[in-house]
């Protein structure tokens, strides 16, 4: 099943990555492999824009009615079948599909183990031979090898941008014991993700650094945008 989304993401690094060699691209301080991956992962963050946005649509959509769904609870606190009956008639009206935040996270989900792979074994799905692999250059500034883990920097900035992305990302809707497990996951998620930089090759934490900053910075752009819509609606 992996095979089926890292066979053709290893052929888009590959393609890149001769692409940039072949334009003679292959500086010391930042090789052609650093900038097959950034480039690589900036396309398939553009390739599941469409399915991102759907899920940011959705999620919006279910914070707008978070005070409805609250005087329901309250209202129907002790009869749970109307509740849910009511809570149904509430997303039909509204045109909210409850799940809606969910299925674009489960169809992106198997594309990005799949790069997660490439990264992880590029011998397998990018050069077809450890020789090719060994000889070229994997230099990306400080770091000499991406294929060998970065101990601090990268690490720590990949640790940094997934803080950033979350507190960008408030899907808590108002829900105070939502909003408790998105505070507990703020902090936690980042604190993962520099033990796991530490330990994984460099590459997948530049995948991971590149992926973040591509999405604080939509982010940025919808929040101004729905600030932007309530301006002109008040």
């Amino acid at each position: 099943m992996i095979d089926l989304f890292a066979r053709p993401l290893g052929a888009l690094v590959e393609l890149i990555y001769n692409f940039v060699k072949g334009i003679g691209f292959d500086a010391k301080l930042i090789s052609a492999y650093a900038i097959s991956i950034i480039i690589s992962t900036i396309i398939l963050k553009f390739i599941l824009l469409p399915l991102t946005l759907k899920q940011t649509r959705s999620m919006k959509k279910m914070q707008e009615l978070q005070p409805k769904i609250k005087e329901l609870q309250k209202k129907y606190k002790n009869d749970q079948q109307t509740l849910n009956t009511k809570m149904m008639e509430l997303y039909k009206e509204n045109n909210v599909n409850p799940f809606g935040g969910c299925f674009p996270i489960l169809i992106q989900f198997p594309i990005i183990i799949g790069f997660f792979n490439v990264l992880r074994q590029p011998v397998k799905y990018i050069f077809g031979s450890e020789a090719v692999y060994e000889a070229i250059n994997k230099s990306f500034f400080w770091i000499s090898n991406l294929k060998d883990p970065d101990q601090w920097a990268l690490p720590v900035i990949a640790a940094v941008t997934t803080y950033l992305q979350s507190k960008l990302m408030n899907t808590s809707g108002g829900n105070p014991q939502a909003e408790a497990t998105q505070r507990t996951m703020t902090l936690v998620f980042p604190v993962m993700i520099f033990v796991f930089s530490r330990s994984f090759p460099a590459g997948l934490a530049l995948y991971w650094v590149v992926s973040n900053i591509f999405q604080i910075v939509q982010q940025l752009i919808i929040n101004r945008s729905v600030a932007q819509v309530k301006e002109e609606s008040n």
